[in-house]
């Protein structure tokens, strides 16, 4: 199958179908304590942040969706207007199509034209990483003009879709090689399965500073795979993916293994963050930043690009109305708030061998250290 036409399954079954995992991410153990008297204003709330070089008006990221179809170019397109116009991020989905059909450029090449601005991050697998040059991935770079690069790894989903990759050697050292010579920052993140904490160390020891933990709990890509096996005749296969749909940690989980592993890295917490508050609770528990996907998406498909503007525009109003309500008017105050932790949650970290108080006092340590992501 044309990798174009793979994109356009993607986007339709994404858009259509309940494709979320059928777990929960934990983030609703994660229960902040209130102020109820702040002694703030509303308009006192900034929860702007500097990520690769770019001041950003929120720790908002719409994570990398969509590209390699022409359909994808005017979703590219509204979610780049309204990104440069709230000054937040974006990323675009794997560049591979356009590498290998150059006609394709376009969906991809259309955010930096619309949004100049804004934080753009390109996104390519990490199992093609392994076959690629420098040279080539700096194409990739250049082809948005990219902040910053991601790298995604998604061994998951290539396992059950029809014409994935079976092959992921060689990643961690393609990973190493790029994080040493490529012109911009290299972020690491999963596509909804999450990263375990062996690996957040191990990517950690050869120079990565950005990890994206895209947990479980949101958009499960191997139930995404099961359904396009199912619709493709492929019983066997979309049977096999059907056991695997709720395989990850449940992204609280994720982001405390990942900041326990890696206390000073710069942490973004993807998967089922799907609202303001849940929001609040991902920077409170360690990260640093959000990412956000497929309610974009579905807000596109609902309404266009004023679908976005509001889902977008409602999902920073409510961070900022959170911050307020536990007397944060910073992120450095935010990530200093005290909170509790469900019954769910404390267990599930006990058992990664994690003492849940002391986690509290070692994820602050990145207040107190020269990082990535003041």
């Amino acid at each position: 199958m044309r990798i174009s036409n793979r994109k356009l399954d993607h986007l339709l079954i994404t858009t259509y179908y309940d494709v979320n995992h059928s777990v929960t991410t934990l983030l609703e153990e994660v229960l902040p304590v209130p102020r109820a008297a702040p002694e703030a204003s509303l308009d006192e709330v900034d929860p702007s942040i500097t990520l690769f070089g770019k001041r950003i008006a929120a720790p908002v990221i719409v994570s990398g969706m969509t590209g390699g179809h022409h359909i994808a170019l005017e979703i590219n397109r509204a979610i780049a207007e309204v990104v440069e116009e709230l000054g937040l991020g974006m990323g675009v989905g794997s560049q591979r199509a356009a590498v290998k059909d150059p006609s394709l450029i376009d969906t991809y090449r259309v955010v930096r034209r619309v949004a100049p601005n804004a934080l753009i991050i390109g996104n390519i697998g990490a199992a093609q990483l392994a076959k690629m040059s420098i040279d080539d991935v700096e194409k990739l770079v250049s082809m948005i003009e990219a902040d910053a690069l991601a790298v995604h790894l998604n061994v998951p989903q290539e396992l059950f879709q029809p014409e994935g990759d079976r092959d992921f050697r060689g990643v961690i050292k393609a990973i190493e090689k790029i994080v040493e010579k490529l012109s911009v920052p290299v972020i690491v993140k999963e596509t909804g399965h999450s990263i375990d904490p062996v690996t957040v160390s191990k990517l950690v020891s050869i120079g990565v500073e950005y990890i994206d933990v895209s947990g479980a709990g949101g958009t499960s890509w191997v139930r995404v795979e099961e359904l396009r096996a199912r619709n493709a005749g492929e019983a066997s296969l979309a049977r096999e993916a059907s056991v695997y749909r709720n395989w990850g940690l449940p992204t609280a989980v994720a982001i405390v293994a990942a900041r326990w592993a890696a206390p000073t890295a710069c942490i973004l917490a993807g998967g089922g963050v799907w609202n303001g508050l849940d929001a609040l609770r991902a920077l409170m528990l360690g990260a640093d930043a959000v990412t956000v996907a497929l309610p974009v998406l579905r807000a596109y498909a609902d309404n266009g690009v004023d679908g976005v503007m509001a889902f977008l525009s409602r999902y920073v109003s409510e961070l900022r109305k959170g911050m307020l309500m536990v007397g944060a008017r910073t992120l450095r105050d935010l990530y200093a708030t005290d909170y509790a932790l469900g019954p769910r949650l404390s267990s599930y970290i006990e058992s990664l061998g994690i003492d849940p108080e002391l986690y509290k006092y070692a994820s602050r340590a990145r207040l107190y250290t020269s990082r990535a992501c003041p």
